[in-house]
């Protein structure tokens, strides 16, 4: 038999206050005690307390602040997080564009056909992205805009699906494939209506297909929407990886996205 290992006092004063912060008991921007009031609440050492500290802080649970006015400030895990992460992961194991959008195209319909089957979704989902579509028509002219909301429908879709691990995990690939489609996005010239990727006559085919895919949601026909979303990305994925399909996952390129929009 395996001999257990004994946890360290660190790893047990971090799995507390990892306890606190993943149950709610603390949250985004609260301040933690400092250490020496851990030191005295837990009866460890301090060199215990800063450990833990550094535990939770390679986690992302946390950012250490040092000086006069130091401490610990919590941070939750959220969806853009958990994107860097796996980003930084696949970008260890050389994964190109290709591989991702790969992964998208299997799993996107998924999500697709959540969305179709949710009782709610006449409250939920479908107004959402019409919503989205919405904006889309009236920016169908803003060679900036229109590819970013492009992207938002996608990203809605699993957002709004009703699966909370269907929505993190692929909302996390979603957010990786939009950070690099918007170095494409950034390479087309400007006023380019011919050659482009972003095309007019592709963007109002797109356009188009959301319209379909949503109206089938909608009608509750998971089949339908699952056919219409899969060759719909098998369309715009191809060309948007072009000559980029075999560029690998870039972690920065994460920077590039405004979250405060979405």
């Amino acid at each position: 038999m395996r001999q257990l290992r004994q946890p360290r006092l660190a790893e047990i004063v971090a799995a507390k206050l990892r306890d606190d912060i993943l149950s709610g008991r603390l949250t985004e921007g609260d301040s933690l005690p400092r250490q020496e009031h851990l030191f005295t609440e837990f009866r460890v050492s301090l060199p215990a307390v800063r450990e833990a500290m550094r535990i939770l802080e390679t986690e992302g649970l946390v950012s250490v602040r040092r000086g006069n006015v130091g401490g610990a400030v919590v941070h939750l895990p959220t969806p853009q997080r958990i994107a860097r992460t796996i980003s930084m992961v696949l970008q260890t194991r050389r994964t190109t564009m290709s591989d991702v959008s790969g992964a998208l195209l299997s799993l996107e319909p998924t999500c697709v056909a959540l969305c179709a089957a949710r009782p709610d979704r006449a409250e939920t989902t479908v107004p959402e992205l019409r919503k989205v579509i919405a904006e889309q028509q009236a920016a169908f002219d803003d060679a900036e805009q229109f590819p970013l909301l492009a992207r938002r429908f996608h990203e809605k879709i699993v957002e709004t699906c009703g699966n909370e691990t269907m929505i993190v995990i692929i909302g996390s690939l979603e957010l990786i494939w939009t950070a690099h489609e918007s170095t494409v996005w950034g390479d087309v010239p400007a006023g380019d209506d011919t050659d482009s990727p972003m095309a007019r006559k592709s963007l109002r085919a797109a356009l188009r297909d959301h319209e379909k895919i949503v109206d089938a949601i909608e009608a509750g026909d998971g089949a339908r929407a699952v056919k219409l979303a899969t060759a719909h990305l098998d369309a715009t994925r191809s060309s948007s990886l072009g000559a980029s399909q075999n560029d690998l996952v870039n972690t920065d390129l994460l920077d590039n996205i405004d979250y405060g929009t979405r």
